[in-house]
């Protein structure tokens, strides 16, 4: 009987204090990899093919972003020089109305 208490003993002594604590956190962390989607993630690591259509498409659509932002800015830009040219300004009218010139006669109008 002796001998059976000390093999419990043993067997005690290997298992953490903590350890219903350190299963808890497992299974929290269990829970928050199935909400993140890892395995659709993985998954789409290991697709090089649709990565790449991904990434292409996405860029795209950035370019697009960029030229169509800049050309609404440019043309605010426009306009606005366009006014201050109205509103005669002694140094920056001059300025101002050769910008617009050049602008113009690049343009061709």
């Amino acid at each position: 009987m002796a001998n059976s208490d000390d093999q419990e003993k043993k067997v005690d002594s290997t298992i953490p204090v903590d350890w219903p604590n350190f299963k808890n956190q497992v299974a929290d962390l269990a829970q928050v990899l199935e909400k993140m989607n890892l395995s659709e993630y993985i998954s789409y690591l290991n697709s090089p093919r649709r990565m790449l259509l991904i990434n292409f498409a996405s860029g795209l659509v950035r370019g697009l972003g960029v030229a169509l932002g800049a050309s609404i800015l440019a043309g605010i830009a426009l306009v606005l020089l366009r006014r201050l040219v109205f509103l005669n300004l002694p140094v920056i009218g001059g300025v101002i109305a050769e910008l617009v010139k050049i602008v113009n006669a690049h343009n061709g109008y």
